[in-house]
């Protein structure tokens, strides 16, 4: 041992060497070498390798998604484009409102009037604001409902405020 004038109170003879032979070791042993550039790279490597897998994991199921879709599109009466034309149109009219039940309410309201839609949009407790815009080709009848934001996919909650767009030729 080497001082007995150095222990700490409340350990034993049996301690300090313990604590001596420790402080002894770290002192003389070499310090190990990390190529830190090395760990980085290879960090770095593997993460582009994870996200190269997941993009084409990806790609091959939308591929397969489309190439389904367009399968199932192309053997009824629409063709491809018509079909994405349409849900389109139709997505940008349909309104998806969270219910105080916690369920979605969807609404559909393309086509509809204006006096229709602020009946819909004030029963689900939503805010309708009204813009009109000119249009040639007003489908069913003028003051009809082309657009609303925000509209599905996007879910609106009772107190929101829905943006209406009719048309008028």
């Amino acid at each position: 041992m080497r001082s007995r004038d150095s222990q700490p109170s409340g350990c034993t003879l049996f301690e300090q060497e313990l604590v001596n032979a420790m402080n002894d070791f770290v002192n003389t042993a070499e310090t190990p070498h990390f190529d830190t550039a090395v760990i980085e790279r290879g960090a770095r490597r593997r993460r582009a390798t994870a996200i190269a897998g997941i993009a084409t994991a990806l790609v091959v199921a939308c591929g397969a998604g489309t190439a389904l879709a367009a399968g199932v599109a192309g053997s009824g009466l629409h063709t491809s484009a018509q079909t994405a034309a349409d849900s389109t149109t139709a997505d940008s009219t349909t309104l998806l409102v969270r219910t105080s039940d916690g369920t979605t309410a969807r609404e559909q309201l393309a086509g509809v009037s204006a006096a229709r839609a602020r009946v819909a949009l004030v029963h689900f407790r939503l805010t309708p604001e009204f813009t009109r815009v000119r249009m040639s080709d007003c489908k069913k009848q003028e003051d009809a409902v082309v657009a609303l934001s925000p509209h599905a996919p996007t879910v609106v909650h009772p107190g929101d405020t829905v943006l209406v767009t009719t048309c008028y030729r």
